[in-house]
Formats: C-alpha cells, sequence, structure tokens
C-alpha cells in the first residue's frame, strides 16, 4: 500500500479521487490511513457476534454513503476520530485480543482496505475477523479480502431504489448490494458455529426497518430467499431512531420511530420466508445502543498502555 492513491476506485462511487496519507478529495473525504473513532468491546451486535465478552469493535470515520438518517453521524458525516498507520491499527487488534474479544469487527471499513490488508502483514487477528459493512461495496474489493475476512456482516438498506437515492444519495444501492452480498457468500459459504455458540465463519445480512418502508424491507427480504435460501444468517432490526439529518427537520416522514403494525407486518413475511437469524425487540429503539465516539482504545497514553 502507498501513502497515495490517485485515483479511487474502492467503492461503487468510484469517484477517482486524489487521496493522500491523512486528507483526501473524494466523496468519503478520507485519506488512505485509516482513522479511528472507537476501538472497544461492544455488547449490542447479534447474540453469535458479541458473545460473553463483547465483539472487538473498531469504528472507522467517514463512509461512503452518508445515509440521512445515521446514527454514527458523528463520525460518517462530520469525520471526528484519529489517523492511525497500518501498524497502530494491527496493535489496536492486539489489544482488543488481550482485553477477550470474540472476534475483530471492523465497522464500515470499505474506504480503508488496502491499509487494513497492509495491517494484517503486521499482525493477524487470532480471533475471527468480521467485515462489517453498509452493503454498498464492489466484487473487486471484496476479492481483495478474500482469505483475511472470516464472517461478512453487511446491510442490505434498500431494495428500493428511489428511496436508497432520496436517503443515501445512492440510487445504485440495491444493484451494488445484490452483486455484492452473493461474492461475500462465495467467499465463506455457509454459517459456522463453534462448540461456544460463536459464529466463526459465514454471512449475515442486516435490514433495518425505516419508516413508511414496510414494501422495502419486505422486497430486500424476498430478494435474500431468493438468492441464499439458508445460506446466510438475517438480522431484521427495529431499532430505528430518528437520527442524523433527519432530526434536523430533513426526510419528516421519517422523522418518527417505526410502528409496531409496521414491524409486525415485515416479521410477518420474515416468518413466511422461512428466513434464518435474528429479530430484534421494538424496545431497542433507543439511543443506549450508540457507543460514545470518544476516542476509546485510539489515543495512547504516555504510558503505552
Amino acid at each position: 500500500m502507498t501513502e497515495l492513491m490517485q485515483a479511487c476506485r474502492i467503492c461503487p462511487r468510484s469517484c477517482g479521487a486524489r487521496r493522500e496519507r491523512e486528507s483526501g478529495q473524494g466523496f468519503c473525504r478520507m485519506g488512505v490511513f485509516p482513522r479511528v473513532a472507537r476501538a472497544a468491546l461492544h455488547f449490542w451486535e447479534e447474540p453469535c457476534i458479541s458473545g460473553t465478552r463483547g465483539s472487538g469493535t473498531v469504528f472507522f470515520s467517514g463512509c461512503s454513503l452518508r445515509c440521512a438518517f445515521c446514527q454514527n453521524e458523528e463520525i460518517s458525516a462530520r469525520d471526528f476520530g484519529k489517523t492511525v498507520a497500518p501498524e497502530e491499527l494491527a496493535q489496536i487488534y492486539r489489544e482488543l485480543e488481550e482485553k477477550g474479544a470474540h472476534n475483530i469487527n471492523l465497522v464500515n471499513p470499505t474506504h480503508f482496505v488496502p491499509a487494513i490488508l497492509e495491517s494484517f502483514r503486521h499482525y493477524r487477528p487470532k480471533v475471527p475477523v468480521v467485515y462489517n459493512s453498509s452493503g454498498y461495496e464492489t466484487v473487486e474489493t471484496l476479492k481483495l479480502l478474500e482469505g483475511s475476512v472470516d464472517i461478512y456482516l453487511p446491510d442490505l438498506k434498500y431494495s428500493d431504489e428511489e428511496k436508497a437515492r432520496r436517503y443515501s444519495g445512492a440510487g445504485d444501492y440495491f444493484q451494488a448490494a445484490s452483486k455484492a452480498i452473493p461474492e461475500m457468500v462465495r467467499q465463506t459459504g455457509r454459517p459456522v458455529f463453534g462448540q461456544d455458540g460463536m459464529l466463526v465463519r459465514g454471512t449475515v445480512v442486516r435490514h433495518l426497518v425505516l419508516p413508511l418502508a414496510t414494501q422495502n424491507a419486505i422486497g430486500a427480504l424476498r430478494f435474500l430467499k431468493e438468492a441464499f435460501g439458508d445460506q446466510i444468517l438475517v438480522s431484521l432490526m427495529g431499532q430505528y431512531v430518528p437520527y442524523g439529518r433527519v432530526r434536523l427537520g430533513e426526510f419528516p416522514e421519517l422523522n418518527r420511530r417505526i410502528t409496531r403494525r409496521e414491524y409486525e407486518k415485515v416479521l410477518d413475511e420474515l416468518f413466511r420466508l422461512e428466513l434464518n437469524g435474528f429479530v430484534q425487540e421494538l424496545s431497542s429503539a433507543k439511543k443506549d445502543f450508540i457507543p460514545s465516539f470518544d476516542l476509546t482504545g485510539v489515543e495512547r497514553r504516555e504510558d503505552g498502555e
């Protein structure tokens, strides 16, 4: 990996931007070296990811989507975080492992893939590596990760092109994700669990139900059933709370939580399709699950801890 990227094509935006070590001119606004906002044990993932000791999450700043409702807007849109070199990122993995992490969970890593691959040359985690992404990926970038990722944890945010364009500025979202997720499944195969019930390999696809978007959700579930059957796990999420630009008054149709009726309509389809996976309770729709982005696990004290 070089410290300069002349024409970035890592994500489907394919903006061809020049990216230097710590700054970039592309859609994600990031440089080549990762910017990290938090690295800590996280207990709010699916049970087979968080387990009893927590998932070793590394939250990256910047984003290739910038969804209007993003719960992590502080880092995805406002770019909070600290730039780290690949060898420093490798040390973060080590420290999370030492704290007992079940896995190393790379959250929103797409735009830093070259640096992440470089970090693995410094240290390859002994626990499974989770690639936790928006689903807005290119097959070419995913192929670079083959053999380095054990678990893919993508979103499938939209089946509705107009909603993808309106809320994420990506009318091609489903076109990209519907090609990317098969590549993820090809790499991981069917879900494999350890004796402790933790997922050690496989693909888990998430969908967050949005207000006034039951057909968008049902379309996503039907695609997953037709394309993958029981080769994947599906995680249906009811934790939506108004956040990001929605909270500031944009997109008033999203400025509420989903209703029980909306959620149950999507649940009925999930059960009809007999998709395997996880279902959140509507009580999860609160801000408590949003982590504090305060450079935990990123800033080093003078004593080297």
